[in-house]
């Protein structure tokens, strides 16, 4: 059946290079379309590393689009309702495609570095929302993906990669140059730049802060009604949003689900001391001299 979908000779293969940046080897065929693509005006750029919350931030952001209607956002898997705008693959539209067939006002979704971001989102002054979470959590949760999402080439052991992970040698390369990169572009007024953590923490607070930002107005219930939505046992068990409509032959979900565990702080449970602080004496030393910070755990 898988092969019906032409995704089924998805095969282990080593990461391919983007302007210095390593990345799946389609999605670098494909970067010619995404460096020319087009957006609108009202496009809503969605930009994070991976593992970090980009879900989560896109099923809050199709409900604030869709006034808090529950029955709207299952209309169809995220990865449709929220394009991802550098995603190319055998057998399925790409990002841009999908993208083109999208009505305005438009999701997108990127990891993208911001120096390899398409100019035309800043010739049309989009609004971006970037989430950051602790690399600690990240590395873990990207671990658990590179195992269940057969893109990947084979992540080995923890320690392996964490190493990798702290070389920059993992799809989309430095989680260091990513958060600082986007960081130093926060005082843009077009532009707000959230933290995981204080999602976990207050997701109310975080979710006005999103409110203000659109400039939208929530009626009474509606903040209620997304903040139930977006829970991550409401996600885990939403087909719409837990990519287990995938096919099997690019995610299998016996061996880690897309939607594992949404906690902070789970790194407890995989480092060990000695990786701990391996990976402690690493951040300080490509952290030194910036004013970004990460709690570590809530």
């Amino acid at each position: 059946p898988s092969s019906a979908m032409g995704v089924g000779d998805v095969v282990r293969e080593e990461l391919g290079s983007l302007h210095g940046i390593p990345l799946y080897k389609s999605f670098v065929e494909g970067w010619p379309q995404v460096e020319a693509f087009q957006a609108r005006p009202d496009d809503l750029l969605v930009a994070t590393y991976p593992k970090s919350g980009t879900t989560w931030l896109s099923e809050i952001l199709d409900m604030i689009y869709h006034d808090g209607d529950v029955e709207k956002c299952r209309r169809d898997a995220i990865f449709n309702r929220v394009p991802f705008l550098e995603m190319k693959a055998q057998g399925v539209l790409s990002g841009v495609e999908l993208l083109e067939k999208t009505p305005s006002p438009r999701l997108v979704k990127t990891h993208l570095p911001v120096q390899l971001l398409p100019t035309s989102f800043r010739d049309k002054n989009c609004k971006v929302i970037y989430m950051a979470r602790n690399p600690k959590d990240v590395v873990i949760s990207y671990y658990y993906f590179y195992q269940m999402a057969k893109m990947h080439p084979d992540p080995g052991t923890l320690g392996e990669f964490l190493e990798a992970f702290m070389a920059g040698k993992v799809a989309y390369g430095s989680w260091y140059e990513h958060v600082r990169g986007w960081w130093e572009k926060k005082q843009e007024k077009q532009l707000l730049y959230l933290f995981y953590e204080d999602m976990k923490k207050d997701p109310q607070r975080e979710l006005q802060k999103i409110l203000r930002f659109l400039g939208k107005e929530a009626p009474e219930g509606m903040v209620e009604s997304i903040l139930h939505h977006t829970s991550f046992q409401e996600m885990k068990k939403n087909p719409a949003a837990n990519y287990e409509t995938m096919p099997t032959a690019l995610m299998d979900h016996s061996l880690s689900p897309f939607l594992r565990k949404g906690i902070s702080g789970d790194w407890k449970n995989h480092f060990t001391v000695a990786q701990n602080e391996r990976f402690d004496q690493h951040y300080w030393e490509h952290m030194a001299g910036s004013d970004l910070c990460f709690q570590m755990e809530v």
